[in-house]
This record gives structure tokens, C-alpha cells and sequence, in this order.
């Protein structure tokens, strides 16, 4: 109980300090319902598309064909949007599913 409450405020201080945040559930039900994280985490930003292309150095075309699934970006271009959401790869990334 106490190793709890000291990992409580660990975490607490991290995110007052904004080394860590806190995602909202709707971030997280979003996303693993299927949608596009890039999209997610754009709105979740309250960015535009042309605002986040525009961040990245790509075109709006190309990051909403990006975010409808159309396209694929390439590393750097994800990795560049992921910089822009101030989120990590992993977290734009949609992983394929692997079946047993």
C-alpha cells in the first residue's frame, strides 16, 4: 500500500512538472475501436490537418490520405507527425493484428 502511494505521487509530480500526461479515455476507446490514431491524436491536440501537415512539412492531401488509410507515410514522415502530437511511434503506429 505505501510502495502505491508513493508511485501515486511520482506520477503526480511528473505531470504537474508536464514530463508526463494523462490521456483521456476517449483518446484511448477512439483508437482501439479502430480509428486512425494520427486522426485521434490530431483532434486531440486541436490541430487542423493543414496545421499538423504543415508542422511536418507535407502536404494536407497527403496527411489526410495518411489518416483515411490510403497511403502509408513513410518513417520519417511518421516519425516527424509523432514530434508534432508529442506522442511516441508506437503510439501512431497501427500494429497488424497476428492471428493464432
Amino acid at each position: 500500500m505505501l510502495q502505491d502511494i508513493r508511485d501515486y505521487d511520482l506520477v503526480r509530480a511528473l505531470v504537474e512538472q508536464g514530463e508526463e500526461e494523462l490521456i483521456p479515455s476517449d483518446v484511448l476507446y477512439a483508437i482501439m475501436d479502430g480509428e486512425n490514431p494520427i486522426k485521434v491524436w490530431r483532434e486531440y491536440r486541436q490541430l487542423t490537418q493543414q496545421q499538423l501537415a504543415e508542422g511536418t512539412g507535407i502536404s494536407t492531401p497527403y496527411l489526410s490520405q495518411i489518416e483515411t488509410g490510403k497511403r502509408t507515410g513513410s518513417t520519417e514522415v511518421l516519425i516527424s507527425i509523432a514530434k508534432a502530437l508529442k506522442v511516441t511511434l508506437d503510439e501512431i503506429v497501427i500494429q497488424p493484428e497476428i492471428d493464432a
